[in-house]
C-alpha cells in the first residue's frame, strides 16, 4: 500500500503502477535523489523544463534507471510531488486528538502550503496529467486516493464516537473542506489562510467540542 511516502516493492518494482519489475532492488538514496531533483526542478524552473533528461542530470542518475523505475514522466512528477507532500503535509496520527482537531491542523497546514511553491507545483502537475491523458485519474491514483481515504476514515471515526456532529457522508464532508480550499486557491476568490481553513472545518464537521 502507498502511504505518505513512495513505497517500493521488495523486488525493486513500483507498486503504484501495478506491475512489479524484476531486477535489483531500488536504492533508497538514489530514489530520493531522483524525486528531490524532480521536485526542485518543478519548483524552480517549471514543469516544461522538468524533463527526464533534466532530472537525470540534476540527480546524477542515468536516464535508463529513471525509465526503469517510472512508467512515464507524469508518474515521476506525481511521485516527486507525493514525496515532498509526505514531508510537508503528513497525515495526522490517530493519537493526536479528536477527528475535528486533527482535521483543523491538517486543513490549516494545507492552506498554508497552497501559498508556497507547493500550491503552484500541485496545480501544474494536475494540469500536466489532464493535458497528457485527458483526465486527472493518474494524479488521483498515485497521490490523492490514499490520503483522501485516510482522512475520510478519520471523519467517519469522529462521527462514530460523537465528536463530529455533521451527518453527511464522510466523503462529502472531506470534499466540502478540501474542494473549497482548492477552489478558492485556483480561482483566487479570496485568501486561503490557516484561520479560514480551521473555520471551514468547524462549519462542515460541526465538532462537539
Amino acid at each position: 500500500m502507498r502511504g505518505d511516502g513512495v513505497t517500493m516493492a521488495k523486488d525493486g518494482g513500483d507498486e503504484a503502477d501495478g506491475a512489479p519489475r524484476r531486477g535489483r532492488p531500488r536504492s533508497i538514496e538514489t530514489t530520493n535523489a531522483i524525486l528531490e531533483s524532480a521536485y526542485a526542478l518543478m519548483a524552480t524552473t517549471g514543469l516544461a523544463t522538468t524533463t527526464i533528461d533534466a532530472v537525470a542530470r540534476h540527480s546524477s542518475v542515468s536516464k535508463m534507471t529513471i525509465y526503469k523505475w517510472w512508467p512515464s514522466r507524469e508518474a515521476l512528477l506525481i511521485d516527486a510531488f507525493l514525496h515532498h507532500a509526505a514531508q510537508m503535509l503528513p497525515l495526522p496520527p490517530v493519537s493526536t486528538g479528536t477527528a475535528a482537531s486533527r482535521a483543523r491542523r491538517h486543513a490549516a497546514a494545507y492552506a498554508e502550503a497552497l501559498q508556497s511553491e507547493f500550491g503552484k507545483v500541485q496545480l501544474a502537475v494536475i494540469s500536466e496529467c489532464i493535458s497528457k491523458t485527458g483526465s486527472a485519474e493518474l494524479f488521483y491514483a498515485r497521490y490523492l486516493q490514499f490520503r483522501r481515504d485516510a482522512l475520510v476514515e478519520m471523519i467517519a471515526a469522529g462521527q462514530k464516537d460523537g465528536s463530529v456532529l455533521a451527518e453527511g457522508a464522510p466523503e462529502d464532508l472531506y470534499d466540502a473542506i478540501y474542494g473549497s480550499l482548492f477552489y478558492r486557491y485556483v480561482f483566487g476568490i479570496a485568501p486561503v489562510t490557516a484561520a479560514y481553513a480551521r473555520n471551514l472545518v468547524d462549519m462542515v464537521l460541526r465538532p462537539k467540542n
